[in-house]
């Protein structure tokens, strides 16, 4: 089975751009109602996924006095000065399902991209679980 039939396109996916302020990244995270999303570059090009935890934390480290946090003060730190890099490895096109599966014990999807790196979307985990349940037909 090829993975684009299970693809959700990225026109039908939230992510964020790198470029984003932490205040345009977290406002929008939080009306996509996801606690992860892919980020990418200003060409497409897939850069990796950002969750809830990732802006915790790095606000936490970041702000010794917590009462001083606003959403202005976001607005100075971009996606980029908080993503982590290769924590979450996207899948080619032409990637196997037993691949996707191993990739998907470990998220809730998986990032797709084509041969020049940009993010075409995503494959769900509950697609990839239905796959192998219905007998890999």
């Amino acid at each position: 089975m090829n993975v684009a039939s299970f693809l959700l396109p990225k026109a039908e996916v939230a992510y964020l751009r790198d470029s984003m302020t932490l205040r345009q990244g977290l406002e929008k995270l939080r009306r996509s109602g996801f606690t992860a999303i892919p980020v990418i570059d200003v060409e497409d090009r897939y850069v990796g996924v950002i969750s809830e935890g990732d802006f915790l934390w790095y606000i936490l480290l970041h702000n010794q006095n917590l009462d001083e946090i606003t959403l202005k003060s976001l607005e100075h730190m971009t996606v980029r000065d908080i993503l982590q890099c290769g924590k979450v490895n996207p899948a080619c096109i032409d990637t196997t399902m037993e691949s996707l599966l191993e990739k998907a014990k470990r998220q809730n999807f998986v990032p797709v991209i084509d041969d020049r790196n940009v993010f075409i979307g995503i494959v769900k985990r509950s697609d990839i679980i239905r796959y192998f349940v219905n007998g890999s037909k």
